[in-house]
């Protein structure tokens, strides 16, 4: 690996060049990933709201099953930053190879145990016997690609913390173009041949996924990185505990929080009347919502970058102010995006929900979590400028406990016990949201993150 040339020094220069060098490509990145979700919500649409809600629950599902590859991709972008901000090349060559190593060494344990468990895993939704079935072989087929999307999800870390984002949209394109394409394929067949119906769309996932993979190795092989396979490949207790330390809140984390999606699909399960019209529901205004998301995590992953490399330059002052203008910059984004969508929630919701009682219900999800999204925008940017600075327990504690002390018991006691259904569901993750945004901006500027960093350099 090479010393860190110019056009990816991040800790110098302007700080809106920067930004923008980190956010554009990102931000392609999230489209081509919201393209991605979009369409498998769309085809699923045509199958009808049994397999909408189906397609929504094990995407959750999964999400929870590559916790551990996106709890260590912020372990390595924290440490690997830094040892790019340092221009300290062999540690990151070094760290860039430990993390590879055991996100191959987690996926291939939690793809074992994702097998043999996967039926009590889908009975976690509510669903009936029939809807059970099919989301289990849903769940089989994705847990089959499992380490491939493991070495994706880490490959694209390290370009991040080098600041070669270009690398990542080369990779996450082809993946997602693989994607799109099966998905109509595979589902409705093509040339005479009547396609495999629900199951193409998981197996659409699987296969870009192992595609990717492939890419992502022959980058690494063009790039500054080419010394990943030059050694042995090993893990190292030292790189491994650093990893370890800064990824368990961030797995601790989004396990709290895909676990509270799941309960949400359940609270939802319990209504008496509509509980499959809400849970399709809350599957496409998911989807639409994530178009708004796409900016904000790109600026999310821009901030952990660029504060990580920063603060191993030694630039702590500087590493604050970008997170100061990559906040604004996301808030006011954030908010003309949020308008029109308010506006024309119903044109909006027609695009993915094809049933009519989907379409009003996620109609009247979109209007009510439109007036959230700029709390959403403060919780991810300023986190994402935590974790870059190993931070991930701060952040983990205002999530978690917005989640599970506010969102959850609020959400069951409006949609159950009080008797407002869905709507119950919609407002308790509005409130929630309130208090994640304005909790993550407080822990920012407490500035004690700047401090845990140089005692740890």
């Amino acid at each position: 690996m090479t010393e860190t040339t110019p056009s990816n020094d991040l800790t110098s220069g302007s700080t809106w060049h920067n930004i923008w060098h980190m956010s554009w490509s990102m931000l392609l990145v999230m489209f081509l990933n919201f393209f991605v979700g979009l369409t498998d919500i769309y085809v699923a649409g045509f199958l009808g709201p049994e397999i909408q809600a189906v397609v929504g629950f094990v995407t959750e599902l999964y999400f929870f099953v590559i916790i551990a590859a996106n709890a260590i991709s912020t372990g390595t972008v924290a440490m690997l930053s830094r040892a790019v901000g340092a221009h300290n090349s062999e540690k990151a060559v070094s760290i860039a190879v430990q993390s590879l190593v055991f996100a191959i060494a987690c996926a291939i344990s939690i793809t074992i145990a994702g097998i043999i468990f996967h039926e009590r895993l889908i009975s976690l939704a509510g669903f009936s016997d029939s809807i059970s079935a099919r989301a289990g072989e849903f769940f089989v087929i994705f847990a089959v690609a499992l380490v491939p999307n493991y070495i994706v999800v880490i490959s694209n870390a390290i370009f991040r913390s080098g600041g070669e984002v270009r690398l990542t949209l080369i990779a996450m394109f082809f993946v997602s173009l693989i994607n799109i394409v099966l998905d109509f394929l595979l589902v409705f067949g093509a040339a005479g041949w009547g396609g495999m119906g629900y199951r193409g769309i998981a197996f659409a996932t699987a296969i870009s996924m192992f595609a990717g993979m492939i890419i992502c190795f022959a980058l690494f092989k063009k790039s500054r990185w080419s010394d990943i396979f030059s050694g042995a490949w090993h893990l190292s207790g030292r790189h491994i505990r650093g990893i370890l330390r800064i990824s368990w809140p961030a797995a601790l984390l989004q396990l709290a929080w895909n676990s509270g999606s799941i309960v949400l699909y359940n609270i939802l399960g319990r209504l008496d009347e509509g509980s499959v019209i809400a849970m399709a529901a809350l599957t496409s205004g998911l989807r639409i919502e994530a178009f708004i998301y796409l900016p904000m995590f790109a600026l999310n992953m821009a901030a952990s970058v660029l504060t990580g490399q920063n603060l191993g330059a030694g630039e702590a002052g500087r590493a604050e102010r970008i997170g100061w203008k990559l906040a604004v910059t996301g808030v006011t984004f954030v908010s003309l995006l949020a308008l029109p969508v308010f506006i024309w929630a119903g044109p909006v919701a027609s695009v993915i929900a094809k049933d009519s009682g989907v379409l009003t219900e996620t109609t009247f999800y979109l209007r009510v979590m439109m007036l959230s999204e700029p709390f959403m925008a403060l919780s991810l940017i300023l986190g994402g400028c935590l974790q870059g600075a190993g931070d991930t327990k701060g952040t983990m504690f205002v999530i978690v406990i917005a989640l599970w002390a506010i969102r959850l018991p609020l959400a069951y006691l409006l949609a159950v016990t009080a008797g407002y259904g869905a709507a119950g569901v919609w407002a308790a993750m509005v409130i929630s949201m309130f208090f994640q945004g304005i909790a993550m901006t407080f822990r920012y500027r407490a500035g004690g993150w700047k401090v845990l960093m140089v005692t740890e350099h």
